[in-house]
């Protein structure tokens, strides 16, 4: 755990590229158009395939730039689980992700009325990010956070300031909170590693 925590800067870099990336790809740039006002409660995993929103959650993994993840979901009595093993792309990190979609045409939604994410997650092994996606970030490198949480068994409430996510190789800028479509929490490692993580709730505060 110590090694992946103090990856070298350009690993750093490659690593949030990919898990914004990875997010990207499923959002559209909208101007200046916004989609209201968040909801605090972005996803309580009570249905299988749908946010609290309404709108289906998104999976991925690096199987779509040479690498060879494999991952298990499922979504049952209200918890999300998604596990397997992270097999990287040759020189690159690799990553599973799940995005959490807030407006189904990816328009931004305001969420300044709020501090930060809150994650009720359980962490069995690997490491896990979360990024908010802005509108306004071009270059994939959107505010992203390490979550930190002990490896014990159990669920802890995990909250994750706004002003706390940074960008990782762009010059660092404050997050516009009323211009975020999208979360995405990412599992990643630099090499061939084992995850697998739980998650319980995942809202705005």
């Amino acid at each position: 755990m110590s090694r992946l925590f103090n990856l070298s800067t350009k690993r750093n870099r490659t690593s949030h590229f990919l898990m914004a990336a990875c997010a990207a790809s499923l959002l559209t740039m909208s101007g200046n158009l916004m989609a209201g006002t968040a909801t605090s409660l972005i996803d309580d995993f009570s249905n299988e395939a749908n946010n609290s929103i309404g709108l289906p959650r998104q999976y991925m993994d690096d199987t779509m730039v040479g690498g060879s993840t494999t991952t298990e979901l499922s979504v049952s009595n209200g918890v999300m689980q998604l596990s397997g093993e992270i097999v990287p792309p040759r020189g690159q990190p690799g990553w599973a992700s799940a995005v959490l979609l807030l407006n189904g045409e990816g328009l931004p939604v305001d969420a300044s009325e709020y501090s930060g994410i809150r994650l009720r997650v359980k962490i069995n092994s690997g490491m896990l990010s979360i990024s908010a996606n802005s509108t306004e970030i071009t270059n994939f490198d959107y505010h992203a956070s390490v979550v930190m949480a002990a490896p014990d068994g159990e669920f802890h409430d995990v909250k994750i300031p706004f002003d706390s996510l940074k960008r990782s190789w762009s010059e660092q800028t404050r997050l516009n909170t009323q211009t975020i479509n999208s979360l995405s929490l990412v599992a990643f490692s630099i090499q061939k590693a084992p995850f697998d993580y739980e998650v319980d709730e995942v809202s705005f505060y």
